[in-house]
């Protein structure tokens, strides 16, 4: 790596690595970061230089664990759900055996 620390192996990133901007579309704000991103965008960022753009569909900014607007499940009611259609099952499957094991005592 041209420039870099002392303490890094040379050659050790690919070749495309450099500054990109990433922006969250959903609340249009940015950083800048380097990556090995492909894009064919490009945009200005603060110090009015150019880098290439790539545009994320949702990130920390927007993300509902990171914003606080996380929804929690109700997990202890959907197990209770499964346990109750499991039993049902049950007990219609050993009254259909009992029902079939009737029917065998007649013949």
């Amino acid at each position: 790596m041209v420039g870099g620390p002392k303490f890094m192996k040379a050659d050790s990133h690919p070749k495309n690595y450099r500054y990109v901007i990433f922006r969250d579309s959903a609340s249009g704000q940015q950083f800048l970061t380097r990556s090995c991103a492909h894009t064919n965008l490009s945009a200005k960022w603060e110090d009015g230089e150019e880098y290439p753009l790539y545009l994320m569909g949702i990130s920390a900014f927007t993300h509902p664990f990171y914003t606080g607007q996380q929804k929690f499940v109700d997990t202890a009611g959907r197990v209770d759900k499964f346990q109750q259609r499991a039993a049902r099952t049950q007990e219609m499957q050993a009254a259909l055996a009992d029902k079939n094991s009737k029917k065998k005592k007649k013949v």
